[in-house]
């Protein structure tokens, strides 16, 4: 297909759309840039759903209190789509293997002063 000129794609092509919702911004790749540079540096991939979490977790910290399981869910479940509790709860435990998170004896998760460290001065 690449080498005969006559011969040409059906597939069309559909314009991009630009969005300036601030929770369609919040996943663009430039925008999430620190939290893939400390991911980067735990050892962890970037995926999907570790960004839900722990944006919900940065807003929990600006807002100056802590959140578990169950308020990092309803965070997630409120702003953007459906994520099973349990992957919440694995992302949770994951981030607290590798030193991102704290947990606390109330259940609550935290940042470290670490992680902490890497992402508050890119955030606004």
């Amino acid at each position: 297909m690449l080498q005969n000129p006559e011969v040409r794609s059906t597939v069309k092509r559909r314009p991009i759309q630009v969005t300036t919702h601030p929770i369609a911004l919040e996943y663009d790749c430039s925008g999430n840039r620190p939290i893939r540079e400390m991911l980067r540096v735990y050892g962890l991939r970037t995926s999907l759903f570790r960004l839900k979490v722990i944006n919900a977790l940065i807003l929990a910290a600006q807002e100056g209190r802590l959140t578990g399981v169950h308020g990092v869910h309803a965070y997630i479940e409120a702003s953007f789509s459906q994520l099973p509790i349990v992957s919440v709860r694995e992302v949770l435990k994951r981030l607290a293997e590798v030193g991102v998170v704290t947990a606390q004896s109330d259940r609550n998760y935290s940042f470290t002063p670490e992680a902490w460290a890497m992402l508050k001065p890119y955030l606004g």
